[in-house]
Order: structure tokens, then sequence, then C-alpha cells
């Protein structure tokens, strides 16, 4: 068995590689993550294979996280009372802020198991309750179709993830749903089907990232 491949053992590896912070685009909210006192923030995908564990994107606020959830916060009407899906939650960030701006239902959905740990983790700290699905709902978009929003924060970064989120998504707003992502220019966003909502400038790390700051819009898919 591997060494962290239990509920606990995940746990435990998070509370042991992280801290806990607030992303400083949302103070509001506090979350387990990793910085460069952690040894997990530099260890390599190899590294990282070695002790089961897959790229740890749960361990960071990424910054269309950090802008989505700004912008959730900001307009609690836009989750308020509705049922919320988080699509690929990583820390569950973007979720959270949908349950403290007063969403009714809440689901936040990772294939990563580290991050159903996770998410358990910062709801405690946050003293917010929500659920978690741990499918791959871009090969079952119909369960989707309970939810009001849907929210995705930086999930544009790979061709083929693009391609798949972008059909899913417009068939979502044509049925009716409300869907925001949050995107600081990855390479693969669609914008001709998006609308601009908002714009942040989130700061960010080097280590992560290619600027201290990355420019971050809130995007609305149109139907």
């Amino acid at each position: 068995m591997n060494a962290i491949s239990t509920e606990k053992s995940r746990r435990d590896f998070i509370l042991a590689n992280t801290s806990i912070l607030s992303p400083p685009h949302v103070p509001e909210v506090r979350l387990h993550l990793a910085d460069e006192a952690h040894e997990l923030w530099h260890k390599t995908e190899e590294e990282l294979e070695t002790i089961g564990l897959p790229p740890p994107f749960w361990a960071f606020a990424w910054a269309g996280g950090q802008g989505l959830a700004r912008h959730i916060l900001d307009h609690p009407e836009t989750v308020q009372g509705k049922e919320v899906l988080d699509l690929a939650t990583g820390s569950g960030l973007v979720a959270i802020a949908a349950a403290k701006a007063g969403a009714a239902v809440v689901t936040a959905n990772d294939i990563d198991p580290f991050c159903e740990a996770a998410v358990a983790l910062n709801c405690e700290l946050n003293g917010v309750s929500l659920a978690f699905d741990g499918r791959n709902l871009t090969s079952e978009a119909a369960l989707a179709a309970d939810c009001d929003v849907v929210l995705a924060g930086d999930v544009f970064y790979d061709r083929e993830l693009a391609a798949v989120l972008t059909l899913w998504f417009g068939q979502l707003a044509e049925s009716g749903r409300t869907v925001l992502v949050g995107d600081p220019g990855r390479a693969y966003l669609p914008k001709e089907r998006l609308q601009a909502l908002c714009v942040h400038e989130v700061r960010v790390t080097r280590v992560l990232e290619d600027a201290e700051v990355k420019r971050t819009t809130v995007w609305r898919f149109l139907s």
C-alpha cells in the first residue's frame, strides 16, 4: 500500500507540509497552503510520483481561483440561495467563497483524492460545510444538471481539457446555467465564447507563475 494512500494519511501529509495562510486577494479565507518553507514547494513531478502524490494543485492558491473567489465574495447575489458546483476545486478556495457568500448547496469537485482531504481541512478552518464529488464530471456532464451555477478557476491550461470544457460549459450556459471562469490568461481560454465581468490584479509567487502579479479576468460563458 502506498504510504499516503489512505484518507488519514493524506490529511496527515497535508498538515505536515502546509501552513495556515490567507491568499493575498482573498484575506477572508484561510487555507492549508504550501510555501517556501515546505519541502513540498520544491519537489519535482518525478519526486512526487515516487511518493504517490499527484501534482499538488490543492496546495496553492492559483490566480484564477483567487480572482473568481474575490468576485463571488464581492457579488454574493451570484450564488446566494443557489446550488453551486465548483469544478477542479483544488484547495476548495472558490467553493468556500461560495459557501461564505450564502449558496444554498455547494459541491466541490476534483478527481485528485488529496483534494478531498484538503477541502475538508480548509472547510474546518473556515467554518463552512460542503459536499465533495471525486468523479470526472467532464465525462458525465448530465450530473451537473441540478446545479444553478458552475464555477471554474484556472482550468484552461491544457489543450485537450480546454476543448472538453468549452463544449460542456457552452451546453450548460445554453441550458440556463450560469458558468463563471476565473483565468489569468491561460493559453487555451476560449475568449470568443466569453463575456468579461471584471479584472483583478492578483499577487502570486514567481515559483508558480511568470510574474508576481497576474492580471486575472472573471468571465461568463455565453449561451
